[in-house]
Formats: C-alpha cells, structure tokens, sequence
C-alpha cells in the first residue's frame, strides 16, 4: 500500500469515526467496533473537528468548542456540511514549501516557458497560483466569466464562486497581475484559434463564458471526481498532475502551489494586509491557522516607538 492510499484510508477512518460520534454512539462503542483505543477514536474526531473550524467552519462552533464531544453533537447538521466541503491539506512534499523572491518567480517563470510542451498553458497555470493563491481545484473549476467580463475585459475584482470555492464559500478574487494577464491572454487566444471553448464572436473574446478557463491539452475541462467514501470532497488529478509537472520544468527549490499561497501571503504582508484579510483571499476561516502557515511579520520595538517628527 502506497504512502498515499494509506493516507487516504486513515482520513476515510476517521471521517466514519466523527460520522459515528455524531449519531451519538459512544466513543467506546466505536473504538470497539473498529478495533483501537477509545482515546484512538477521541483524539482523531477532535482534531478532524479542530479542521474543519479552521479550514471552512462550523457555523455555531468556536475552535476551542472541537474539544468537547457533546458540543459537536449539539452542532451536528453544521459539522456535517464543513465536512462535505473540507479538502485534507496535501501530503508533504519532501521538501518544504516555503516563501519565494521575486527573483526566483520570474526564473521559474522563464524556465516554464522555455521547457513547457504547451508553454502557453503551462506559463498561465504558473502565474495563477502566484497572483491568486487558489488552490489546484479552484483553479479546475474556474471559468472564462470568472476571468473576462462581456466585452473582453478582465475583471480585476472578481469572486470566488460558491462552487468553485472548496470551501463552498465565495470570496474575493482579484485579477491585477500583469504577467498573469500577459499570459492567459496568449493562452486563451492559442485556445480561440485552436477551436477550444468558443462561443459568439465579438464578446468574451470569442469564448463561450461557462467554458473553464482552462482546458486539457485535448481542449477539453479537466476532470473532476469524487474521492470515494468522503462525503462530497472532491478531487482533480490531472491539474494536480500539470502542477507537479510545470514547478519541476521551474525548478526552483520548494517549489509547490503551497509555497505559491505562502509567496502571496508574505506580498500582502509586505503591503500592509492583516490576517483577516489574508485569510479572506485564501479561504482560511480562522486567524490561528493564517499565523501557522506565515505568521504575520512583527517590527522591531524600538522602530515602532522611534519618533518620527
């Protein structure tokens, strides 16, 4: 068994484990059924529930609420609906994600471009994941209208859909990144003249706009299923695929779409955001778990106190 399925089936577990305990079986009555250790079943259905508040959250419950097994059961229906929405975080990569210079994205950049089959498409997944911070499912389910209004302009303040947000709930997406621009406008026009998606002329650039924003080298969208057994979580293989492909066409150390989120994180930083408003681009609910993945820069006490007059 693959590191990987093994991962998977321990989710799949411990997703029945909270499923169960939210029935309002007893927590020895599941350890019992499934073979492990009361504080087995304990310990995993209260960090499944910690990430659920802090990944999408539980309307009703605070984080410090997923420590009480009655509390969540008082919270059942809300739990039940995060859950549908939660997507795991990805399995560590050998090397760890961290933030990149401007430099190093811009010679991951050239290199995509020069050593990419479908440099076109490839260069504008890349830039995606810099310029948006969305995470390969969304960037799966975006379409031509999320991108593009009417007249063939791009809509700088967009949103996050409902149902593209694995989250399931719609945020800001703001498309103000001229290498991003640069490159969908190459992609999508190489798709106009390729035949791919089109629709009337003289709007959306020609595009149909519920086409997705990008398609397979087959010109067709990239496909989403259902991992089995997990609610309604989903998955889409084949850009996780393209991802994996085009950071090591880059190559740049700990490069992944997660030091991608992180990169963007330290630019907002850097301009001033707060965690609230880094959480609300990422699709992070709660603070604490911005802070875990880039705690926000603090100044030095005495340049904060230094007079300035």
């Amino acid at each position: 068994m693959s590191d990987e399925t093994a991962r998977d089936d321990r989710f799949r577990q411990s997703v029945h484990m909270l499923e169960r305990v939210l029935e309002g079986e007893p927590l020895g009555v599941v350890s019992a059924k499934l073979g492990v250790s009361r504080s087995t079943v304990d310990r995993r259905v209260k960090h499944l529930a910690l990430q659920l508040t802090r990944s999408v959250g539980v309307d009703g419950l605070m984080q410090e609420g997923t420590a009480f097994v009655e509390r969540l059961r008082q919270r059942r229906v809300a739990v039940l609906e995060a859950l549908e929405r939660f997507e795991p975080a990805p399995r560590p990569s050998t090397r760890a994600a961290r933030v990149l210079t401007r430099e190093e994205v811009t010679l991951g950049a050239m290199r995509v471009q020069a050593r990419a089959p479908r440099p076109r498409h490839d260069l504008a997944l890349y830039h995606l994941s810099f310029a948006t911070g969305l995470r390969p499912l969304e960037v799966a389910r975006l379409e031509v209208r999320d991108y593009l209004d009417e007249a063939g302009d791009v809509r700088q303040a967009s949103i996050v859909r409902d149902d593209v947000a694995i989250n399931g709930r719609s945020r800001p997406l703001h498309f103000r990144h001229r290498a991003l621009d640069r490159a969908l406008a190459a992609y999508l026009d190489e798709r106009l003249h390729g035949g791919h998606g089109v629709g009337r002329s003289g709007a959306w650039r020609g595009l149909d706009p519920r086409s997705r924003l990008m398609l397979d080298a087959r010109g067709l969208p990239y496909p989403i299923t259902a991992s089995p057994g997990v609610g309604q979580r989903h998955v889409c293989r084949p850009i996780l695929d393209s991802y994996r492909r085009i950071f090591r066409l880059a190559d740049i150390p700990g490069l992944s779409t997660q030091s991608a989120r992180l990169t963007l994180m330290s630019r907002m930083y850097e301009r001033g955001a707060d965690e609230d408003q880094v959480g609300l681009v990422l699709g992070i609910a709660d603070r604490s778990a911005v802070r875990e993945q880039l705690p926000r820069p603090r100044p030095e006490l005495a340049k904060v106190l230094e007079e300035l007059a």
